[in-house]
């Protein structure tokens, strides 16, 4: 009986470590885009940062999330018809949250808006140009260009969008 048990034991270890130490397929958006844009949105949040730039790293979290769950359907043929539902779905479902759970303060807006949900608007929408558009390139081209490519257009264009905001913000509303 203890030999069994030992080979099972041995087999379980051997397919775990296989598993571990093999090469698995990267999606466009991992978790460390997931991640990046969460440690962005924490970060704002901890320093006191204007709820509608926070609202566009949510907003960068969400897109993040949405195109990261997108990878996870099987099928090729049907990630691009979902694509734009799942990224809808996801912020649709976030917003609504936000407002049935008093999540948002109402005491300044933008624009008509909440100020949290006009960034997340304005992140998501922005977001999903960059995203579109650096597939577009990288499918034209055939290639990335350098390493780490839509990690860094990501939160590049989330950072420069942040600083559009700023200074929207601070010098002309």
């Amino acid at each position: 009986m203890k030999k069994t048990t030992l080979f099972f034991t041995l087999l379980a270890s051997l397919f775990a470590a296989g598993y571990l130490f093999t090469a698995r397929v990267a999606y466009a958006h991992c978790p460390l885009c997931v991640a990046g844009a969460g440690a962005g949105l924490t970060l704002s949040r901890l320093l006191g940062i204007d709820d509608s730039i926070t609202g566009i790293w949510l907003a960068a979290f969400l897109g993040a999330t949405s195109f990261w769950s997108e990878s996870l359907i099987k099928k090729p043929e049907l990630r691009l018809n979902f694509r734009p539902f799942i990224y809808i779905g996801i912020f649709a479902a976030t917003i609504w949250s936000f407002y049935k759970f008093n999540l948002v303060i109402r005491m300044s807006q933008l624009f008509g808006l909440d100020k949290l949900t006009f960034g997340m608007l304005v992140g998501g929408v922005g977001f999903y140009l960059v995203d579109a558009l650096d597939d577009f390139v990288i499918k034209t081209k055939g290639k990335v260009f350098f390493p780490y490519q839509r990690i860094i257009v990501s939160l590049g264009s989330i950072a420069i969008l942040s600083l559009a905001m700023y200074i929207l913000i601070n010098y002309f509303i």
